[in-house]
């Protein structure tokens, strides 16, 4: 008997995992991947650390993960600055006043902030006091409308496969706006790439632990629920329970990899795809993450896609319908004293990953103490 069977070798499960050995407990972890470390998964082409599920920059303002984090990997200084191009120009990321001048020429807080303030205004008053009820509505109130047409609209709509004024307000209730000359993405106090890739991370996190890949618990369940006193599983709520309510939605990815005979070819690591004309939300190009200097590039293009039973899930879509579903499956949930949720897909919640993480410490430390 194991203390625990971990279903699933990502980022919460490595993180119950080595908190559980080291508390002395038993652990075996599965994953029906032939591969460690989940959708963070990283593969070494051209001596190049390959982000194969996207891109994956780790950024916390939680001391505790951050530490946790570290004890296992050096953390490079990589700072997460997107780009984005609409219509033949480039923009810095997030709305910062960079992005004001390159859009409006304002070379002040005051005039940037009074050019965005004059759009919002125009919103508010054709809302007439009420809340906005879906994303184009929120947006137009938050920035106006010269960035939502030129940078929100058409991206959002590629990425979620709705128009903006069908998808919930929810999505964007809030919109990082800057009136500085910063173009940082998060405002997190620790921000980085694990030196050598996330594989490495997530297989540090494992030493020392039985792991077995290739195995799916649905084909093995029966067997595979004897074998542990408890089973933290990080799968999909709704394929535990059968679907007996139905789906969950998702949007899901399509990865194009490519690798080119050129030592540079976009210049950063990450850059936005905004006209609806371009298939791809944004192109990937993996050596920025770590400075490589390598002689070749590789770089990945992205596309959002309709998900299906089949494909994998990425983006979890927590409309009405959703939730109501998800509350259902959570009743049962709560009802198995044997079995721990945790993670996106078990909770059927978009989280960052230090929130995995730190989840997963709460979890592991209760757990452990209880027990």
């Amino acid at each position: 008997m194991y203390s625990y069977l971990i279903i699933g070798a990502g980022l919460f499960g490595a993180t119950f995992a080595n908190l559980a050995k080291n508390a002395g407990k038993s652990v075996l972890v599965i994953d029906k991947r032939p591969h460690i470390a989940g959708n963070c998964y990283t593969e070494t082409i051209e001596d190049i650390n390959v982000h194969k599920y996207g891109a994956h920059i780790f950024h916390t303002s939680n001391k505790d993960v951050w530490s946790f984090v570290n004890t296992f990997i050096e953390f490079n200084r990589y700072t997460n600055s997107p780009i984005a191009k609409s219509k033949g120009q480039y923009y810095n990321l997030p709305f910062n006043m960079n992005t004001f001048n390159q859009m409006w020429g304002t070379a002040t807080p005051e005039a940037a902030k009074a050019k965005i303030e004059e759009q919002k205004a125009k919103t508010l008053k054709l809302l007439k006091g009420r809340e906005p009820v879906n994303l184009e509505e929120q947006a137009l109130s938050l920035v106006g409308r010269d960035i939502f047409d030129t940078l929100i609209k058409e991206y959002t709509e590629k990425q979620w496969g709705r128009k903006c004024n069908e998808l919930p307000a929810s999505i964007i209730k809030r919109l990082p706006v800057r009136y500085t000359f910063d173009n940082n993405y998060f405002n997190d106090l620790y921000q980085g790439i694990p030196c050598g890739g996330y594989t490495q991370l997530v297989a540090k996190m494992l030493e020392g632990i039985e792991v077995r890949l290739n195995t799916d618990f649905f084909e093995h369940r029966s067997e595979l629920e004897r074998i542990a006193e408890k089973v933290i599983f990080t799968g999909p709520i709704d394929e535990f329970f059968d679907y007996q309510f139905g789906t969950l939605d998702y949007r899901s990815l399509n990865f194009e990899t490519e690798v080119l005979d050129k030592d540079n070819f976009q210049g950063n690591a990450v850059v936005n795809y905004i006209d609806a004309d371009i298939p791809y939300t944004r192109i990937i190009e993996h050596k920025h993450f770590e400075f490589g200097q390598q002689a070749k590039t590789v770089i990945t293009r992205e596309y959002p896609q309709a998900w299906s039973l089949g494909k994998e899930r990425y983006y979890t879509v927590n409309d009405e319908k959703n939730s109501a579903l998800y509350a259902k499956y959570k009743a049962l949930a709560d009802q198995q004293p044997k079995v721990i949720f945790g993670g996106r897909l078990a909770e059927y919640k978009y989280y960052d990953m230090d929130d995995v993480i730190e989840q997963a410490m709460a979890v592991a430390r209760k757990e452990i103490t209880l027990s």
